[in-house]
């Protein structure tokens, strides 16, 4: 299992692919993978069968996981993309830090 820079629930920014630049909060994060689903990012078409009586089939619009490296975190305090750092806390646990601003990201 790899460590990853983004967790459930980030708002982070589409760096590359076809929804560049577009920006939304991480639903899941598959961390084996090295994977994220971003609401409304990368959306798919699903061709889905009925499978009970009364079930609906058609089409449906989801969004599938794209790598975790193709989006950044955006800081709570000074709203910009930015990379990741990990530090030490003075009581000894460990935070995610803005490199821009030095802001503690973990709530």
């Amino acid at each position: 299992m790899s460590k990853m820079h983004i967790k459930t629930g980030d708002n982070v920014i589409v760096i590359s692919g076809k929804d560049k630049g577009k920006k939304g909060k991480v639903i899941e994060a598959f961390p084996a993978q090295n994977k994220v689903v971003v609401e409304k990012i990368n959306m798919v078409s699903r061709h889905t069968k009925p499978r009970r009586q009364g079930d609906d089939g058609g089409i449906l619009k989801q969004e599938a996981p794209l790598y975790a490296s193709k989006v950044m975190r955006i800081c709570g305090k000074c709203g910009e993309p930015t990379r990741i750092g990990r530090k030490v806390l003075g009581d000894g646990t460990r935070a995610r830090y803005c490199k821009h601003c030095g802001e503690v990201l973990d709530d």
